[in-house]
């Protein structure tokens, strides 16, 4: 019984070898032809049907026997095309504004969501005792500045005496010379020049010193007056509150948090651009977004591309400024970001017409002037309704938009042609 089992096994395996390996001896031993080996795919043909690429008729069998396809005309257009990234909104600014000085506050507080402009007062604080510190200052500022009148005083008389001295001395040194004075007049008339210049110079030590004062005094005063306008805590810019302001009677130390704003007009978008697109950016590009949540869509422009790439994930930051004048966006939203780059010459066709070749390649079957059929891998640039934008084709081109998984490179084919509106 096991024999037997063998022997058909071995009949099985040898009939299966010669139908898939040996089917032309085959079909000659029996004594049917190779026109009726082939007759039905031929049927089909006539039929309309679609042949498969295995029955496929080459050129040498008669134009009757070709694959039928259909044929769109294409030649190429420049268009936009895109790098597109995936980033979020982020305010324009957002700043903690802290007290500068110590003292309790004594305004009531403003709530977040509250809109504010520049230079209006968030915080006020408890002036105390700094009134009278101002005051002394410019008292003591004004004294300080009468005493320079009188040092300039004291300088000119300096300078009358050393006048006086010089003359004597003169004198005395003409008369010696003539024998009328002696030589201790001469040396008299020197120790008063000598004593002269000594208070010249002690009167413009004495100037120099009302002058400081005046400076040391002007400094006070501005520091009194400083402290004064540190007690209004001031909006830096347009914007919006994002917490409450400090609450009245709180007591604020130098450091301590008035307020946090934040400006959403302009709003930027932010994403990080890899290194393999980042010459495909350039500033002041027109840039288009639409949010995560809705079909919003922004418009705006490249403000800002980073010169240096992250080094973690090797790319590089770009901001976009979109008008925010409703300030609907918020800051920390999801968007889906096309950057316009340079234009390319690019060809419209049906989605349909996309296939692959043995290697796995997304590519267009074309047909030249002798309706042989070949394969030109492609790029997609854009998906619209109309169809997809791509790029890898000559200027003009016969793109097979039916039957191309028919038909393999190289093959004869007959076309048909279609416009593209139909």
């Amino acid at each position: 019984m096991r024999v037997f089992s063998i022997i058909a096994a071995l009949a099985v395996t040898l009939a299966l070898y010669m139908v898939v390996f040996e089917r032309p001896a085959l079909l000659a031993a029996l004594g049917m032809g190779a026109e009726e080996a082939t007759a039905p795919a031929q049927l089909t043909n006539e039929a309309g049907g679609a042949p498969t690429v295995g029955n496929a008729p080459t050129a040498g069998n008669g134009a009757d026997r070709l694959v039928k396809v259909v044929v769109q005309g294409s030649t190429a257009r420049t268009i936009d095309s895109a790098v597109v990234l995936r980033g979020q909104t982020t305010a324009a600014r957002q700043v903690d504004v802290r007290a500068e000085t110590s003292a309790t506050v004594v305004s009531e507080p403003l709530r977040k969501g509250a809109t504010v402009s520049a230079g209006d007062a968030l915080c006020v604080l408890d002036p105390g005792t700094r009134a009278n510190t101002v005051t002394e200052a410019r008292a003591r500022l004004a004294e300080a500045q009468s005493r320079v009148p009188e040092a300039e005083a004291r300088v000119e008389e300096a300078k009358a005496r050393l006048d006086e001295a010089l003359i004597a001395q003169n004198a005395a040194t003409r008369l010696i010379e003539d024998g009328f004075a002696s030589q201790t007049r001469v040396a008299g008339a020197d120790a008063a020049v000598a004593a002269a210049r000594a208070g010249v110079s002690t009167a413009d030590a004495g100037l120099s010193a009302a002058r400081s004062g005046i400076e040391a005094a002007s400094a006070a005063l501005a520091a009194a007056e400083k402290e004064i306008a540190r007690l209004t805590i001031s909006a830096p810019f347009d914007g919006l509150l994002e917490s409450d302001t400090a609450e009245l009677g709180s007591l604020l130390q130098p450091g301590a948090l008035c307020a946090t704003i934040i400006q959403l007009n302009p709003v930027k978008l932010v994403a990080f651009v890899p290194e393999t697109e980042v010459d495909h950016v350039s500033l002041g590009a027109p840039a288009r977004a639409r949010l995560a949540a809705g079909d919003r869509e922004l418009e705006g422009k490249v403000t800002f591309l980073s010169r240096s790439a992250d080094p973690t994930t090797r790319t590089f930051r770009v901001e976009i400024a979109v008008p925010n004048d409703d300030l609907t966006i918020r800051d920390g939203q999801t968007a889906e970001i096309a950057i316009a780059a340079e234009g390319v010459p690019a060809h419209l066709v049906p989605q349909s017409a996309l296939t692959l070749n043995d290697e796995g390649t997304l590519g267009l079957r074309l047909v030249d002037a002798e309706d042989v059929v070949s394969f030109a891998p492609v790029t997609l640039i854009r998906d619209t309704r109309e169809g997809v934008w791509v790029t890898g084709l000559p200027e003009e081109a016969d793109i097979i938009v039916l039957g191309q998984e028919y038909v393999i490179a190289g093959v004869r084919v007959t076309p048909t042609r279609r416009d593209v509106g139909q």
